[in-house]
């Protein structure tokens, strides 16, 4: 089938960040080498990673003629414009609200746009102990919108089975495809010269990194007390990049701890891809993910990987511990030894990139044309 005169239009609500943002990224521009027509729809034209998408792929802003979008239900009125207008073949939608929106939208305009939503949070860790409702009514909102898709995507089983769980949806109407990770934007990157100091000594101690919001559900609190284990056996330091709510107190646990000279905090990088290729292990250390990108990128590198038997992804992606150990949520001695197992003997870089591979955008995006067209 020829599907260079076909539309694909895909929706996230900016490029602020996170994984669904980066999904809908690669896949734009995966489809815009290939040729295909492709238009990426957001709530507002912004976030720091707008400028990685490449020329050829179409940005569409749905923001009101007297004030910008700011919300889901904000975006209603100029979506349907948008969906009357464009008429789009295939319409992908990420995130929860931005999908019942586009449902809603779909619904009430005379287009024959195929329609398909995509849930990249494992629902139940995310509304469990909630205090935000919502956040609470996220499952209500998948139950009663979800069913007028013409496709239900999760990012991982994982994923597809807490959605079934939460929001009453038959786990049979949700189908997998993992997301399209692997990039040669990535591997290039990747052999940048690190700019960190402990990532570029050559007779240093070696370098465990953390990588993610500092927000509770990577819990880098857990990694830093496996870290004072890991140290109090083997000389090594830690490297956690990214920013994040709980700054202060991970500076006053590490402080706490007297590790002021071996964990450092440097925020956002501009390429954190030369810290994991320099980097001897990536720890993830999650109380809950999605599929979390970041272990399929340290594995792309051929770093060696220990990570959290969280809810969900990280048992996928490690095939239940075959390409790296799995521990157990919130069991520091355990995460620990897995550190010092993992540092004294690593897997062979070129069995972990073998795996990553099985996540490349060249291979995802196909998954995703071949729903798209029934090809």
């Amino acid at each position: 089938m020829d599907i260079t005169d076909k539309q694909i239009a895909l929706h996230v609500p900016t490029l602020v960040g996170g994984g669904a943002e980066r999904v809908m990224i690669n896949l734009a521009n995966e489809y815009a080498k290939r040729g295909l027509n492709v238009e990426m729809v957001l709530y507002r034209k912004e976030g720091e990673h707008l400028s990685e998408l490449v020329p050829e792929v179409r940005c569409i802003g749905l923001e009101g003629k007297k004030a910008p979008v700011y919300s889901a239900m904000g975006s209603l009125v100029p979506l349907r414009g948008y969906l009357n207008e464009r008429n789009p073949d295939i319409f992908l939608s990420g995130l929860t609200r931005a999908n019942a929106v586009a449902i809603l939208a779909r619904a009430t305009t005379n287009v024959d746009t195929r329609l398909i939503v995509t849930e990249h949070n494992h629902l139940a860790s995310t509304v469990a102990g909630a205090d935000l409702r919502r956040l609470q009514m996220l499952p209500i909102i998948a139950r009663v919108t979800y069913p007028f898709a013409d496709e239900i995507l999760a990012v991982s089983n994982g994923v597809a089975d807490s959605l079934a769980n939460v929001s009453g949806l038959p786990r049979e109407s949700i189908q997998t495809i993992y997301n399209p990770v692997v990039t040669d934007e990535l591997r290039q990157k990747a052999q940048e010269p690190c700019d960190h100091p402990w990532l570029t000594s050559e007779d240093g101690p070696p370098v465990i990194l953390g990588a993610g919001s500092l927000t509770p559900q990577k819990n880098f609190q857990m990694l830093i007390k496996a870290f004072e284990k890991v140290q109090q056996l083997t000389e090594a330091k830690l490297v956690i990049i990214s920013e994040g709510e709980l700054r202060d107190q991970l500076e006053r646990q590490i402080d706490r701890l007297g590790l002021d000279d071996y964990v450092d905090l440097p925020g956002f990088v501009d390429n954190p891809y030369s810290y994991m290729n320099a980097a001897d292990v990536f720890a993830l250390s999650s109380k809950w993910e999605g599929l979390p990108t970041v272990l399929i990128e340290a594995m792309a590198c051929g770093t060696p990987v220990v990570s959290t038997n969280c809810p969900s992804g990280p048992s996928e992606i490690l095939q239940d511990g075959k390409y790296g150990p799995l521990v157990s949520v919130d069991d520091t001695d355990g995460f620990a030894n897995a550190l010092i197992d993992t540092l004294h003997s690593p897997p062979q870089k070129e069995k972990l990139q073998q795996r990553a591979n099985d996540f490349s955008v060249e291979k995802v995006a196909d998954e995703y044309l071949d729903l798209f067209f029934n090809r």
